[in-house]
């Protein structure tokens, strides 16, 4: 009976943390670039250059990509397959809108499956200097989401995006 009540229980915190365990994300970073707007957006357009600044890409420079489509256009997509630090799958411009903001969506399937909207946005400090800002947004289903709880991954992966802009950063301020 004892046995029971335990596994209730158990039952009844799996199901409590599940409704109170965010259902949605949102990781973003931001820095300034001393570049004018067109000439950061310009090449923050083009998926490819990602693999210049990204981080992802210095954790495993020897993954395989391929591309379909012209980059820096709606449709695009760059895949790749990665050792475990990056995994597999693949990132596909959905909306540009020029000078202002590309979305993006990006399709993980290795090493779990998920899907998020990512997007990097530019807006005028001045003349000379540009801000960016790079995130992704998307939904925690149950019971990802109570994993949720006991990790931080805001500080996890906004780290890597804050690593990221500052290799954009040194590129193009080059």
């Amino acid at each position: 009976m004892i046995f029971l009540y335990i596994i209730l229980g158990l039952i009844g915190l799996i199901i409590l943390l599940a409704l109170i365990a965010p259902k949605q994300y949102e990781v973003n970073r931001s820095v300034i670039i001393n570049k004018s707007l067109p000439e950061v957006f310009q090449y923050l357009k083009f998926v490819k250059n990602q693999d210049n600044w990204s981080p992802w890409k210095k954790k495993d420079p020897h993954m395989k990509q391929e591309s379909v489509g012209i980059d820096g256009e709606v449709g695009f997509v760059a895949k790749w397959d990665g050792n475990k630090e990056v995994g597999s799958g693949e990132q596909e411009i959905l909306h540009v809108e020029h000078n202002e903001q590309i979305k993006t969506q990006l399709r993980f399937f290795k090493p779990w499956k998920s899907t998020s909207d990512a997007y990097i946005k530019v807006t005028e400090v001045d003349a000379n200097q540009t801000n960016v800002t790079w995130g992704f947004t998307g939904n925690n289903p149950i019971p990802m989401n109570i994993f949720m709880l006991f990790f931080n991954f805001e500080k996890a992966v906004g780290k890597d995006f804050e690593e990221g802009l500052a290799s954009l950063k040194d590129i193009l301020e080059k």
